[in-house]
């Protein structure tokens, strides 16, 4: 990501510069309209996101924090949890922030490059999120599937380059979508009906032809957001098959419970994107831009609570961190 935004700021200022040699414009400001007609509504948006966004930073730091320092944790399953978190914090923190200071501020203005960036790291984040669930999907089957060679198959150097392939292709679709965004030329609108800025809603303000742009945009998201959903029921197809051979009540329980937490999150962040895309599309577009909110916060949010609700291993390693810390107190 860090080697990525100096390739994108570079395209953001030939555009710019460009700009203003054909026209003497100054760099342009989007006005971000979010919900300007409630203002009472904004207000109550702005406590529960704030809210929310107190409990992902809580939750998921803490999660990173116990895959890190308690050695039963450094499983192939915390490992990609951790980075799992680690994507969550920083998804969220790319927009939540700037969000909450607009939905309190009259002028809800971002600039040029803020906007771009801002939309070039979460695509990366929610790009990449998608192929790391497809991960642990194929973590969990090899885990219930083929228990004794599990820790043979999902090796160390295994688990480092499926991260590093998630975050790779994340980052490859973000630039591409981005860099092709930013070229466009803009001659005036620039009012981008949401809370952030959404690369479609940025797209629109374009006044050129955008066929093309839509097109990698949907091809996008059929490749990233599809094709791991297909693995993931492909894998859980093997697991429930595997799982039904168990003789035993107390067998089918236990391997059912190691991936209950995965399906459990699959389930909302699938749910909520394809209720998004597949309902019918509203006249009023202040719903839209609630389920796009909720998608963006409410998800990261759950993600450790699912967790951690009911897993034993992070129960115990909450214990002995709470028990270390105040033994060291004392």
């Amino acid at each position: 990501l860090m080697w990525s935004l100096p390739v994108l700021l570079k395209n953001i200022n030939i555009y710019v510069n460009e700009k203003n040699t054909k026209t003497q414009a100054p760099p342009i400001e989007f006005i971000l309209q979010g919900l300007s007609e409630y203002p009472r509504a904004e207000k109550l948006l702005f406590v529960l996101c704030l809210v929310m966004y107190l409990v992902i930073l809580l939750g998921n730091s803490t999660l990173i924090t116990l895959t890190l320092l308690d050695a039963r944790l450094h499983t192939p399953m915390y490992f990609f949890l951790g980075n799992l978190s680690f994507l969550d914090i920083w998804y969220t923190s790319s927009f939540i922030p700037s969000m909450l200071i607009h939905f309190l501020s009259e002028k809800k203005t971002i600039s040029f490059t803020r906007c771009v960036v801002q939309m070039s790291v979460s695509y990366t984040m929610g790009s990449t999120e998608c192929v790391l669930l497809a991960v642990m999907a194929y973590d969990r089957y090899v885990a219930i599937c083929n228990p004794l060679r599990y820790s043979v198959i999902v090796n160390k150097a295994l688990c480092v380059q499926m991260a590093a392939l998630s975050w790779g292709l994340g980052l490859l679709n973000s630039l591409t979508e981005t860099i092709l965004a930013v070229r466009l030329p803009f001659c005036g609108k620039n009012v981008i009906n949401h809370f952030v800025c959404e690369i479609l809603a940025f797209v629109k303000l374009a006044c050129t032809d955008i066929s093309l742009n839509e097109i990698i945009i949907m091809l996008g998201n059929v490749i990233f957001l599809f094709s791991p959903l297909l693995l993931i029921c492909i894998s859980y197809v093997f697991i429930l098959s595997t799982v039904l051979r168990i003789k035993s009540a107390e067998g089918r329980k236990k391997a059912f419970s190691t991936c209950s937490a995965h399906m459990t999150v699959v389930i909302v962040f699938y749910g909520t994107i394809l209720f998004m895309y597949m309902k019918p599309k509203s006249k009023d577009s202040t719903f839209d831009k609630l389920i796009a909110l909720f998608y963006g916060v409410v998800t990261p949010m759950l993600n450790p609570i699912i967790y951690s609700l009911r897993n034993m291993e992070v129960h115990g390693a909450m214990r002995k961190l709470m028990s270390r810390h105040w033994f060291c107190r004392k």
